[in-house]
């Protein structure tokens, strides 16, 4: 790296600063730069969080998706540093090296491998401001100069700490945090918003059809605590069947009989149609990923409203599937071959299919019938004939579409949303942190964009 004036020479980078902003070393405006244990963490069931770099693939750390380590391991591993909100947790090796994310607040994190933990001089640099520059565009770009093709592509200590960082003077910096910041908190925000309706969703499918809440209260004698219109849709009483007791006058189906495993959607080969890759399908929440454009080969392919569920190890068991309504009507999209794709039949609403995708009972079934060679299994889709399920009286089934459509269509818009602040944040970004746009105008651009 060289500097002639304000111009900073990098292998892949060449920017021009503002004359109030100033090249630094990333060790300069650090307190510390701290290397992880180099132990393997033994994982726990509750306690402390473990940052690992798939943590802060998206540049925040989810603490509801992390791993937990045991207190002894905590210890063990703070030895060198105990993460603190204000410090930064920085990816070196792997898939997502080079992105940082803040320790969230009131959290007890300690480093996996791969990991390194900034302390940012608050004298020097806003945290929130360093976390954005490490993130942005301008040093995606010089990272990638460290990477050679192999499996273990990495920085290494003396590269993290000799990173180039551009300041402007502290209160810009805590002003370009700040607009930033307020695009990532509605995206949080609406991310919290869609866990709610999904849940709201998944509870009432679990009520009705899993625990059959309604049909047993008024079994009882209890009041199902329902409008009265829709509690009398229920029956009152249940009858045997194969899968037990089921409610009276519902009836014991295999899956093909309700639902369509993998239907025919046409698309000719070589044709340009969206592309979902396994990598893009959610873990939770119905949403996938980002599409893109790509001609038809050979993979499975999907219209609105269908749901695909993974079928291959380990992405089953982690729980990747999606409801598909991202598409334009009468649009067929593909993805991988190693999708179910699956479509409930009336008077079964589409979003049925979704939740009963995301039932324990349905995963469960879906995992123990799984074939193949180690770490290669997959469910056959003609295994899926012999779950069988209780399936509800039209009335019923037309009354859960109706009440859990519009928690599906309201999650779709807050996702449109996230990602429409996420592209106008990313274009924000690089001109901010360069100087190429002043606080203000970026201000009015973002109170703009959020109403």
């Amino acid at each position: 790296m060289a500097v002639e004036g304000h111009v900073l020479l990098t292998p892949s980078t060449t920017a021009r600063l503002p004359s109030d902003w100033t090249w630094n070393r990333l060790d300069a405006v650090c307190a510390g730069v701290f290397d992880c244990p180099h132990s393997t963490p033994v994982l726990a069931e509750h306690g402390p969080y473990l940052a690992r770099s798939q943590d802060v693939r998206s540049g925040v750390f989810r603490v509801d998706e992390a791993a937990h380590v045991s207190e002894d391991t905590y210890r063990n591993r703070i030895a060198r540093a105990e993460p603190r909100h204000g410090d930064l947790l920085y990816s070196r090796e792997g898939t997502y090296f080079g992105i940082a994310a803040e320790v969230p607040p009131r959290a007890r994190v300690c480093l996996g491998q791969r990991m390194v933990l900034l302390r940012p001089e608050p004298s020097r640099v806003d945290f929130r401001f360093l976390r954005y520059w490490l993130n942005s565009p301008v040093m995606a770009r010089h990272t990638q100069g460290y990477r050679d093709g192999s499996v273990a592509e990495r920085l290494n200590l003396p590269t993290i700490r000799g990173l180039p960082v551009a300041l402007p003077p502290l209160s810009q910096q805590s002003a370009i945090a700040h607009i930033l910041g307020t695009l990532d908190d509605k995206i949080e925000l609406n991310r919290r918003m869609n866990e709610t309706l999904e849940a709201i969703a998944l509870a009432l499918f679990r009520s009705w059809f899993v625990d059959f809440d309604p049909v047993r209260a008024k079994a009882e004698g209890r009041d199902p605590d329902l409008p009265k219109p829709l509690a009398e849709l229920f029956p009152d009483a249940f009858e045997d069947s194969v899968l037990g007791e089921i409610p009276k006058g519902w009836r014991c189906a295999a899956l093909p009989e309700v639902v369509e495993v993998n239907p025919v959607r046409a698309l000719p080969k070589g044709q340009l149609a969206p592309y979902l890759d396994m990598a893009n399908m959610p873990t939770q929440g119905h949403t996938p990923g980002a599409t893109i454009d790509r001609p038809y080969a050979s993979g499975m392919r999907f219209m609105n409203r269908d749901t695909l569920v993974a079928r291959i190890t380990p992405c089953l068991e982690n729980g990747k599937m999606a409801y598909v309504d991202f598409l334009q009507d009468g649009e067929v999209g593909w993805g991988s071959t190693e999708f179910i794709v699956l479509r409930p039949k009336g008077p079964l609403p589409t979003e049925f299919a979704y939740c009963l995708a995301r039932s324990d009972q349905f995963r469960d079934f879906a995992i123990q019938s799984m074939t193949g060679s180690s770490g290669r299994q997959r469910v056959p889709a003609e295994s899926l004939s012999h779950y069988f399920l209780a399936a509800p009286a039209k009335a019923v089934a037309e009354r859960f579409g109706t009440l859990i459509r519009p928690l599906f269509a309201r999650a779709r818009e807050a996702t449109d949303e996230s990602r429409t602040l996420a592209a106008l944040r990313d274009t924000l970004l690089p001109k901010l942190i360069s100087g190429g746009l002043t606080v203000k105008n970026a201000d009015r651009i973002v109170s703009r964009a959020i109403v």
